[in-house]
């Protein structure tokens, strides 16, 4: 496992935001995009995963509803994969909801992303149900692991 540096940024960064995700996830993203989904949100956290100060992965996440942190997305750039960057940033992040009083902490994700099915599974997430996504035009798994 790399041993990385995890950083908190200003979610209002919505540059860092774009390049951070546009380096990962395709398609392409801009910062309007980002400016509206996380417009009034409540304790919104962004952390980015360095190595030797070059940014390696990120992670975006919110408060859901009262007691449940939501995982909005975690991402790692591909030379950066399968060293344990999202493990670290998706651990540090249920830290930090846990010292901020949440309850549990949930992430979504599709059928087809197996390494976050994985992951989910090795950290001892429960499947706590299934949704219809429209923008996305699949059911995303929805995984809660409890913070208490």
């Amino acid at each position: 496992m790399a041993d990385s540096v995890i950083d908190r940024i200003d979610p209002k960064d919505t540059e860092t935001l774009v390049f951070l995700y546009n380096s990962v996830f395709k398609p392409e993203l801009d910062e309007a995009y980002f400016e509206r989904r996380l417009r009034n949100r409540i304790a919104t956290l962004v952390l980015v995963a360095r190595i030797d100060n070059v940014a390696v992965g990120f992670f975006i996440g919110f408060e859901l509803r009262p007691g449940v942190y939501f995982s909005w997305v975690t991402g790692v750039f591909p030379d950066a994969r399968r060293m344990g960057i999202a493990t670290q940033l998706m651990c540090a992040a249920a830290e930090w909801a846990k010292a901020e009083g949440y309850q549990t902490i949930r992430f979504e994700c599709t059928n087809k992303h197996r390494p976050m099915l994985h992951f989910g599974i090795a950290q001892e997430y429960d499947i706590v149900g299934i949704r219809y996504d429209g923008e996305l035009h699949e059911n995303m798994l929805i995984f809660e692991r409890s913070l208490v």
